[in-house]
C-alpha cells in the first residue's frame, strides 16, 4: 500500500465517525489493576476519532506500591519513590484524574457517583478498588488496631513508633495478628528496626506461618524471625482489644497480654460500592467474571485484582495478589481497545511468577521460575523487579538514579 493510500484509508475511517460521541471509560481505583489499566490505554494506537475519554478515579493523590511499603518502616526507602502522585504519571497521558471516593454505581444509568458530589457517566466501566482490611471481626480492633494497606497507615506507625523510641519505656510491645506474607514481612521489618528493644509477637490461626507460600520460602522467613527473636503464636486467636491490652485464645484458653502496638493483616473486605450492586458475587463478596474479565450479563464492565472472582483461560483460579492485578491490567486495557475497534477480546492467562518476601533489611527471600534465593543477593533482584514493574520509564529512572546515587550520598562528610 502507497502512502498516499494509506492516508486516504486512515482520513475515511476518522470522517466516517464524525458526529459520533467519544465513548468515556471510568476506571475505579488507581492500584496496580486501575492505574496499569489506564496507563496501558494510553498507550494503545487509537484512531483520532476513537480514542476515548480516560477517566481514573481514587480516593488518594498517589499512587502506591503496595509492596515496597514495608520499607517505609525501616527508612531504606521514601516516600516519593513508592508513592509518586497520579498527576505526576499521568501528564501528558491525556487521562484525566479524579480524586474522590466512590459511593455508589448506578448500572441502569451507567453513571458512577463519587463521595465530593460529582456524577461520571460511563460508557465502559473498570472496577479496580482493591480491596479493605476488615476490622470488625474481633471487639476493640477497629478502636485499637493498626493496618497496613496505605501511605497513611505508614504514617500512623511512624508516629506511632517515634513515640515509643522517645519514651522511656524498657520494651515496645507490638503485636502483629496474620502471618501471612504482609504480617511476616512487616514483623522482620519492626524486628530491624527496634532491635532488642523490640518484643514482637506474630500470631495466627493456622499451624503454620505463610500457610499458601512455597516450601522455600517458609523456610526462610522462619529463619528470620527466629534470627529477630519474633514470637511466633500459631493455632492462636485473638478475641479482644483495649487499650494497651490484647486477649489471645489458644488451646481454649485465653490469656491477656500488654501491648504497646497491633498490627492487623488479616482478611480482605470489599468496599460497600461494589458489595452493594446486583451482580453475581462469590460468599467473599468478589464480582464475578468471564475469562475476559467482564462482569457476567455486563459486558460494559471490567474487574480486576481484589474484588475480581476470576478464572483464567485454563480454569484455574487467579489470585488476589498484586502480580495477579498487573497482568489483569494488561489485558483489560487490550480487551476495551478490542471491543471499541471491532477486535477480537482475548481470555485472560494468568502465569504464576512465584513470590518475593523481604525479610528485613537487605533481606529477602524469593521462589518461582526454577529459582530459589535468600539473603542480600535475593533483596537485589526483588528489588530490581520492582523497579522494572514501576508505572512509568521517568518514574523507573528517577528511583534508578536515587538507588545508585544513595550509597555515594551517603558516604560524603555532613
Amino acid at each position: 500500500m502507497t502512502a498516499s493510500a494509506l492516508t486516504r484509508l486512515l482520513t475515511d475511517s476518522t470522517d466516517s465517525s464524525i458526529g459520533q460521541p467519544t465513548e468515556q471509560i471510568c476506571i475505579l481505583g488507581g492500584g496496580f489493576g486501575g492505574l496499569y489499566t489506564a496507563l496501558r490505554l494510553s498507550q494503545l494506537p487509537w484512531l483520532t476519532a476513537q480514542k476515548p475519554q480516560i477517566v481514573l478515579v481514587d480516593q488518594s493523590d498517589r499512587f502506591l506500591f503496595l509492596p515496597l511499603l514495608y520499607e517505609l518502616v525501616t527508612g531504606e526507602l521514601q516516600t516519593w519513590e513508592i508513592a509518586p502522585p497520579f498527576e505526576e504519571l499521568l501528564a501528558e497521558t491525556g487521562i484525566r484524574f479524579v480524586q474522590a471516593s466512590v459511593s455508589q454505581i448506578d448500572l441502569s444509568q451507567r453513571q458512577v457517583e463519587l463521595g465530593n458530589g460529582q456524577t461520571l457517566n460511563y460508557d465502559r466501566l473498570v472496577l479496580a478498588l482493591g480491596g479493605e482490611t476488615p476490622l470488625d471481626q474481633v471487639p476493640g480492633a477497629a478502636e485499637h488496631a493498626l493496618t497496613f494497606r496505605a501511605i497513611t497507615d505508614a504514617y500512623r506507625l511512624e508516629e506511632k513508633l517515634r513515640a515509643l523510641e522517645e519514651s522511656t519505656a524498657e520494651k515496645i510491645r507490638i503485636v502483629v495478628v496474620g502471618a501471612g506474607p504482609s504480617g511476616v514481612e512487616l514483623a522482620c521489618k519492626l524486628g530491624d528496626r527496634l532491635g532488642q528493644r523490640g518484643r514482637i509477637r506474630l500470631v495466627d490461626r493456622n499451624d503454620q506461618i505463610l500457610q499458601a507460600s512455597p516450601p522455600f520460602n517458609q523456610t526462610a522467613a522462619k529463619t528470620a524471625l527466629e534470627q529477630r527473636e519474633i514470637w511466633i503464636d500459631l493455632e492462636t486467636i485473638p478475641v479482644e482489644l483495649a487499650a494497651g491490652k490484647i486477649w489471645l485464645e489458644y488451646k481454649s484458653q485465653v490469656d491477656e497480654i500488654p501491648v504497646d502496638i497491633v498490627l492487623w493483616t488479616v482478611g480482605t473486605a470489599i468496599a460497600p460500592a461494589i458489595r452493594q450492586l446486583p451482580l453475581a458475587h462469590n460468599e467473599r463478596g468478589q464480582l464475578t467474571t468471564t475469562t475476559t474479565l467482564q462482569l457476567i450479563d455486563h459486558p460494559e464492565i471490567f474487574a480486576l485484582g481484589d474484588l475480581a472472582d476470576c478464572r483464567d483461560a485454563e480454569g484455574q483460579q487467579v489470585p488476589s495478589t498484586a502480580q495477579a492485578a498487573f497482568q489483569q491490567a494488561d489485558y483489560v486495557g487490550w480487551n476495551l481497545w478490542a471491543g471499541l475497534t471491532d477486535r477480537p477480546l482475548l481470555p485472560f492467562q494468568y502465569s504464576h511468577l512465584g513470590e518475593m518476601l523481604t525479610l528485613g533489611v537487605d533481606s529477602a527471600a524469593l521462589s518461582g521460575l526454577g529459582i530459589k534465593l535468600d539473603g542480600p543477593l535475593a533483596s537485589l533482584v526483588r528489588r530490581l523487579a520492582y523497579l522494572y514493574r514501576m508505572p512509568t520509564l521517568e518514574h523507573q529512572l528517577k528511583v534508578g538514579f536515587n538507588w545508585i546515587l544513595r550509597p555515594f550520598l551517603a558516604s560524603i562528610p555532613r
